[in-house]
């Protein structure tokens, strides 16, 4: 569902698969990961809005960019399935560019935040 089809007081990111066991192994593959122009991995700087697998192990990852004009924003969806395809029982991996809700300095993890000196 995209940010025009939202039903008022739903999320604007889908809650991701964390039960799952493959998740953990496909956060770290993500934390590989990095924006070329920021020494932060995508994962902690809060580009991957969600994680989702199914049943039968395929991935489905919604992530953003720092903004639309990023010139690695035709490539950095790609990177992200290149990291994660190999993962032992991942079967297919699909990764969506989402716009909504904007990326913001609010998304940065801690330890984002401590490598860019922000803390």
């Amino acid at each position: 569902m995209d940010a025009m089809t939202q039903n008022e007081g739903e999320p604007l990111v889908a809650p991701s698969s964390t039960d799952h066991p493959l998740y953990g192994d496909i956060v770290e593959a993500c934390r590989t990961v990095y924006d070329p122009e920021i020494p932060v991995n995508i994962f902690d700087l809060g580009l991957i809005y969600r994680i989702s697998i199914d049943d039968e192990s395929n991935v489905e990852i919604d992530m953003t960019l720092t903004a639309p004009g990023c010139p690695v924003a035709g490539e950095m969806p790609g990177w992200v399935a290149e990291a994660v395809e190999p993962l032992p029982g991942v079967k297919t991996v699909n990764v969506q560019l989402v716009w909504e809700p904007p990326w913001g300095m609010d998304k940065l993890s801690e330890e984002a935040r401590l490598e860019l000196g922000f803390i």
